[in-house]
């Protein structure tokens, strides 16, 4: 069965810096596949190159067997394609309700929207008592799961995620596991980058280590999580 998604060989970066050289990686279906690194190993333009907000130099994106490369990050998006930033992920001037509205801007079935947005509050029911509160005020834990839940909004068969347990505490850090975990078990596949490593990789099927733009090592994540040489090599986690 061919990937959901994906990169074959992808070059990019900014002007004429290349900061991602040649990475290929592959998603399945409902799985959660992790990218991890050094600082500055080219994770996050990685991920920005495929939708348009780093420069995407050379290679292909293929989604569901479909040659996507170039395509702008709104169509991305409304094929099925979801992205969470690591910062201003969500509309602070805007109240949950209206966040999550924006959120299925792509979709055509708007009668829908409504009845949805109160299926999201019942996985995200953090959020459901205070919908009419500006994301300005929210915790970071909190805002983190708005991006979550408001991304989910737009139907994403993969949804790729930048840093989201970045800043956070660590009660925090659980609940935005769990409700990824939710997500994942609704069908969607994801994809995150993650400083905080262990967690990253006891919590994803398989992943990729990227270091000075380069896939170094790949697999299972749990067996790169315990194999020595990427444990000291590349991963920081060498005693």
């Amino acid at each position: 069965m061919a990937p959901i998604f994906a990169s074959v060989d992808v070059r990019a970066g900014y002007s004429d810096i290349v900061i991602v050289d040649g990475v290929s990686l592959e998603v399945e279906a409902g799985e959660i596949v992790a990218i991890v690194g050094p600082n500055g190993s080219g994770k996050s333009t990685l991920l920005k190159s495929f939708f348009g907000f780093a420069q995407f130099l050379s290679g292909k994106m293929f989604y569901k067997g479909e040659d996507i490369t170039g395509r702008p990050a709104d169509k991305m998006i409304s094929s099925g394609i979801g992205y969470i930033p690591q910062t201003n992920n969500v509309f602070a001037n805007l109240t949950i309700t209206e966040n999550l509205q924006m959120g299925a801007y792509t979709r055509s079935d708007r009668s829908q929207i409504a009845t949805e947005i109160e299926g999201i509050f019942e996985i995200f029911h953090e959020l459901k008592h205070r919908a009419k509160s500006f994301a300005g005020t929210l915790s970071g834990g909190e805002r983190q799961m708005l991006a979550i839940a408001r991304a989910m909004m737009g139907k994403p068969s993969v949804l790729m995620l930048d840093e989201p347990l970045a800043s956070l505490s660590p009660k925090s850090v659980e609940g935005i596991l769990d409700k990824l975990t939710l997500v994942r078990q609704s069908g969607t596949a994801l994809v995150m980058i993650e400083q905080n490593v262990k967690r990253a990789l006891s919590f994803a099927n398989r992943a990729y280590i990227l270091v000075e733009g380069k896939c170094i090592m790949q697999g299972p994540a749990g067996e790169l999580l315990n194999d020595e040489q990427a444990k000291k090599r590349y991963l920081g986690l060498g005693t």
